[in-house]
């Protein structure tokens, strides 16, 4: 059965890791889901075509176990073939309107929208279902040639009416002060896949909204 997305907009949103061994991914997903990921986003950049389906497949079901939305990167139509819950559409990739009318109402759609407010706006008004911004923080996986102001959030939240999204650099000792801004979720994937004790830190990554 599929989660109500209103109750997954916000806490921590994981985002995989470029990981060819799927038992892997499952595992560690498991693990995050189990410490209280409340979102997952299938990112797998470099995949082939086949396993990016098996892993997509595998982990909504997983998801589906933890009532936790499954949202895909980029690919609409993986998303469409299997069903997901959603999907997260990047500055490159297709319009969120084309999308949006590709996906229908009922599914989530996330918009990145960088450190512009603008592409926020354009975000809500395309049928965005939550717009994400970042980096705020130095990444080890995705290299912006840029820096968010945390203030964009506030603004955000005060001006377009779509749960916010911090991504970027983002670890327990620097998602407090995104937090208090108003960020309804913090997205990371080094902090749970790429750390020692995945588990707990994804437990207090979580327990920031408690």
């Amino acid at each position: 059965m599929k989660p109500e997305y209103s109750n997954h907009l916000r806490g921590l949103y994981i985002v995989t890791p470029d990981w060819d061994d799927t038992a892997q991914l499952l595992a560690a997903t498991e693990l995050a889901l189990q410490n209280g990921a409340a979102l997952v986003q299938y990112r797998h950049k470099t995949a082939a075509p086949q396993r990016r389906r098996e892993q997509a497949e595998a982990l909504l079901g997983l998801c589906r176990q933890y009532k936790a939305p499954l949202v895909i990167n980029d690919h609409v139509d993986l998303c469409l073939e299997i069903d997901a819950d959603g999907i997260h559409v990047g500055g490159t990739d297709s319009s969120i309107a084309e999308v949006r009318k590709a996906v229908g109402p009922d599914k989530i759609v996330g918009a990145s929208c960088y450190g512009t407010l603008e592409l926020a706006h354009a975000a809500y008004r395309d049928g965005a279902s939550y717009v994400a911004f970042g980096g705020f923080y130095p990444s080890r996986v995705k290299k912006y040639d840029f820096r968010t102001a945390p203030d964009i959030i506030a603004q955000s939240k005060r001006e377009i009416p779509l749960p916010v999204v911090v991504i970027g650099g983002i670890t327990l000792e620097n998602a407090p002060p995104l937090v208090a801004q108003g960020a309804d979720m913090v997205a990371v994937i080094s902090s749970v896949y790429l750390v020692p004790q995945g588990e707990r830190k994804t437990r207090q990554l979580a327990d920031l909204y408690r």
